[in-house]
């Protein structure tokens, strides 16, 4: 570890009990009143988030992603429901007197003030010694990749790094919790991709609690050690992004998440772990019938299932094996320069999108209007709630 690292992880991460979170919601509530009606913003949220956890709150607009973080950080007061920091009940605590700091998309930087005065800002407030203020803000400038860049003011800066100078400001105050309000929504998708990057880097290397709000699937996916997927208010799935993508929940988790494909059908019979579901003469869908990973079925159960592109084989001859096996006609082929992407339509005009990488070449497997098979290991299909 270096001395930048010690110095500010150290002083960042406090000794608290690995047992305690570093933040609780316990089924908090947000309601407001328009046009005299009562609305349920938040809808009896509870979840807890590690000391030192990188966590996303990951939705689409107005799904109480955003109100959710306020509480947190004290913006929102909530209509019901328990907001513990480290342990300590603080529904009823100010802003200002909870440890964390928060970061917004807009950046909120001094445009007259160069990056060591935007950063030394908050600590020349609480009056913290010159010295002190010095070996801070050059301990945080190296973290985010700053030094050198002390003098410059914000419109001298890329997006990129007025991002930077915002997180310093933020961390150099030293919060238990960091909170990100979508930081990187205004950036250009190159910059934003590298960004993604440098914030999980500089999160392990403060070592303090990121708590990220964000519509991304990508951004959440890259960073997260854990996401929360929110929809209407509720949280429909928390797990690491790998069991997110691969083993959705719910309909709105597997259609959110990435592309997949959604299908539906009865089951027909259950053998041992795998259900089958009938579809044609020479259609079947292999699913797990139960456990951990989805959904338990039974026979005559209608079922709605889902399968990622990726994890299709295209080909126009029949399939042998214990596989899910489905024929259809190609609708569209589109070349994506690592993968080709196939739409294929089925006999009951239900579309499959499938994608095939590039390995070796760019050879088109089949062409639109060809008729081809499309298979996969029963263990890809994933009955949803």
């Amino acid at each position: 570890m270096t001395e930048i690292q010690a110095g500010v992880g150290a002083a960042v991460a406090a000794p608290v009990s690995q047992a305690v979170p570093a933040i609780e919601l316990d089924n908090v509530v947000k309601e407001y009143t328009s046009h005299g009606e009562v609305v349920q913003a938040v809808k009896g949220v509870s979840l807890t988030i590690a000391e030192g956890e990188f966590f996303s709150l990951l939705g689409p607009s107005g799904c109480g992603k955003t109100t959710t973080m306020r509480m947190i950080a004290g913006f929102e007061d909530p209509t019901g429901g328990v907001v513990r920091l480290h342990g300590e009940d603080v529904t009823s605590v100010p802003p200002n007197k909870r440890d964390v700091n928060m970061v917004f998309q807009s950046y909120a930087l001094f445009p007259h003030m160069n990056v060591w005065e935007n950063v030394a800002f908050g600590l020349r407030r609480r009056k913290v010694a010159d010295d002190e203020i010095k070996r801070r803000v050059g301990e945080i400038l190296e973290v985010v990749d700053l030094v050198g860049r002390e003098k410059r003011r914000p419109k001298e800066m890329s997006g990129g790094q007025q991002q930077r100078v915002a997180l310093a400001r933020a961390l150099v105050n030293r919060p238990r919790a960091l909170l990100l309000d979508e930081p990187l929504g205004a950036l250009d998708l190159k910059l934003r991709q590298h960004m993604q990057i440098e914030l999980k880097r500089i999160q392990r290397e403060v070592g303090i609690t990121f708590v990220y709000v964000t519509h991304d699937q990508g951004e959440a996916l890259t960073m997260s050690d854990r996401i929360a997927v929110m929809n209407d208010g509720l949280v429909e799935q928390l797990a690491d992004p790998r069991e997110i993508y691969e083993r959705p929940a719910t309909t709105f988790v597997a259609g959110f998440i990435g592309t997949s494909n959604l299908l539906s059908g009865t089951v027909q019979s259950v053998t041992g772990e795998v259900a089958l579901l009938a579809l044609g003469p020479s259609d079947r869908i292999l699913i797990p019938a139960g456990g951990a990973v989805t959904t338990a079925v039974s026979t005559g159960d209608a079922v709605n299932l889902t399968v990622r592109p990726e994890k299709i084989t295209i080909g126009t001859q029949q399939p042998e094996g214990e596989l899910s096996v489905v024929r259809g006609t190609v609708s569209e082929v589109v070349y994506l320069g690592t993968y080709n992407s196939y739409l294929v339509t089925l006999a009951d005009g239900a579309e499959i999108t499938v994608f095939e990488q590039n390995a070796h070449d760019s050879t088109i497997t089949a062409e639109r209007g060809e008729s081809v098979w499309l298979s996969w290991q029963p263990r890809h299909s994933y009955a949803l709630r």
